[in-house]
């Protein structure tokens, strides 16, 4: 589908339904192409947090068992 900068502003919706049916739209302004616009791919899907390989790995630190006193040292100043 081929659009003008003037259809996008004014009819946003045809534009959209085309991306929906996958096709590519191509922005011209002043009859030269500038842009153009090309639907995404299928979403991937997202891994739950606790099957990534780092989820854990500090879970047996003895000096991270009280959070909020570990990260008030680590904000301390130097001196």
């Amino acid at each position: 589908m081929n659009a003008t900068v003037l259809d996008l502003r004014k009819n946003m919706k045809s534009v959209l339904a085309a991306i929906d049916r996958n096709e590519s739209v191509v922005l011209t302004c002043r009859g030269r192409e500038k842009a153009s616009i090309v639907p995404c791919g299928r979403q991937r899907s997202r891994k739950k947090v606790s099957e990534c390989a780092a989820f854990g790995i500090w879970a047996d630190r003895k000096d991270m068992e009280d959070v909020p006193a570990y990260v008030r040292t680590i904000r301390k100043g130097r001196f």
